[in-house]
């Protein structure tokens, strides 16, 4: 199964917390002091919410959009057509981000957009964030200018 996921970067958490839950009729699944989280199957949709230091935004609004898959697999074959797609992408494996471990592969569309194409392998008590994140989908974006 494919789900789409949705994070979005917010200034305020608990405001945008009890819009979500609202909206959606649910609690989010994961709650942290900085992120939020609703696994929808209908939609089938991995919502997040963060205040940015997951990814490192420093303003509100979409922080990037993905494809969740179940298996390797199909995160290889995603990974295939971004190739072929012939825009810059990386990947990585094992990383902790937003509070869960995963494989990974980033693109960028033509106008900048950052896809973040994922394989979650369980979850983690740290959000995780890695450093280097911000200069490599800042080259994603350079990639997607070209």
């Amino acid at each position: 199964m494919k789900r789409l996921h949705v994070h979005l970067t917010v200034a305020d958490l608990d405001r945008t917390v009890r819009f979500y839950r609202t909206l959606f009729g649910v609690a989010p699944d994961k709650l942290k002091d900085d992120y939020a989280q609703w696994m929808l199957d209908d939609p089938a949709v991995n919502f997040a919410v963060s205040t940015g230091e997951c990814c490192g935004e420093d303003r509100s609004g979409v922080s990037h959009l993905g494809i969740q898959v179940d298996d390797d697999e199909s995160l290889a074959a995603i990974t295939g057509a971004l190739n072929d797609a012939e825009h810059s992408i990386f990947e990585e494996q094992e990383r902790t981000c937003c509070y869960a471990r995963g494989n990974k592969t980033w693109a960028a569309d033509p106008d900048g957009v950052v896809w973040e194409t994922f394989h979650r392998l369980g979850h983690s008590d740290s959000i995780g964030r890695e450093d280097d994140l911000d200069a490599k989908i800042d080259a994603l974006h350079g990639g997607a200018a070209a």
